[in-house]
């Protein structure tokens, strides 16, 4: 496959979705609920991933799409090489709270769940970040990397709250408590893929969160791997993408260890 042409046409794709979400973002956002009351669907949603998967189907009609709104998408999940995984719009309860901090993210990865290609496109302050396998990360065509942070608590580092932190007594809370008091500064930005980025961009030292999707981080763990970070599950498993409800620890690499030890102490 020729990624650097692919990689154009994605960033294209995801330009032209940024357009799709600023139109909707300056107008009132009507909400309906998914799964719980805080996870929460617009119709901006489903308008930029019925876009995306559409440019996506047409261009790659061989290969499996999953997006975040209606699920497998595309040529048949069973016998694709390579699959797309889409998120029109990670961060959807800031977009609807007219907050501006979300994203479209989108990966190419083969049919184990090995990312190839990854964009995350912000389009509030129109960034784009980018990486292929093997190639290095990008941000708006500038290598990214990752921040030299040695010391935990001179980190600033970011989590999520999984949408059933009402019920669920496992809700990031006592991982929360034991990272506040070892780091320099914590942050709750409510966009996974962009916590991944701003790994790769050196903004963030370090960041966890449990119960995501693939398509909240394939993209984004791409650009972080690419950027020289470390991405793992909580127990140092290397490929926590391969859960469909996964639980991730990106870092500048320096911090991994100590930041894999805090989420230990906290599960007791």
């Amino acid at each position: 496959m020729e990624f650097a042409q692919i990689l154009d046409d994605v960033s294209s794709i995801a330009r032209q979705a940024g357009e799709i979400v600023m139109r909707h973002f300056a107008a009132p956002t009507p909400t309906e609920t998914k799964t719980s009351r805080i996870d929460v669907v617009t119709a901006a949603d489903r308008e930029v991933e019925a876009y995306v998967v559409a440019e996506l189907a047409r261009r790659f009609p061989d290969h499996h799409i999953v997006g975040e709104e209606r699920g497998g998408q595309g040529a048949p999940h069973e016998g694709a090489r390579h699959h797309w995984y889409v998120d029109p719009i990670d961060g959807t309860v800031s977009f609807a709270s007219k907050l501006p901090h979300f994203c479209t993210s989108i990966a190419l990865t083969t049919a184990d769940r090995q990312p190839l290609l990854g964009v995350v496109y912000d389009p509030t302050r129109r960034e784009l970040f980018s990486a292929v396998r093997g190639g290095g990360a990008f941000l708006d065509g500038r290598p990214l990397r990752v921040s030299g942070t040695a010391e935990l608590v001179d980190a600033v580092v970011a989590s999520g709250f999984p949408y059933d932190k009402h019920t669920n007594p496992d809700n990031n809370l006592r991982e929360w408590a034991a990272f506040i008091t070892r780091v320099r500064g914590e942050r709750r930005l409510g966009s996974a893929a962009l916590d991944l980025c701003y790994v790769a961009a050196g903004r963030l030292d370090g960041y966890w969160e449990k119960d995501l999707k693939p398509y909240d981080t394939m993209a984004g763990l791409l650009i972080a791997r690419e950027a020289g970070g470390r991405v793992t599950g909580y127990r140092g498993e290397p490929e926590p993408q391969l859960a469909d409800r996964g639980r991730y620890v990106a870092s500048n690499g320096l911090l991994h260890a100590a930041m894999l030890e805090v989420l230990r102490e906290a599960a007791g």
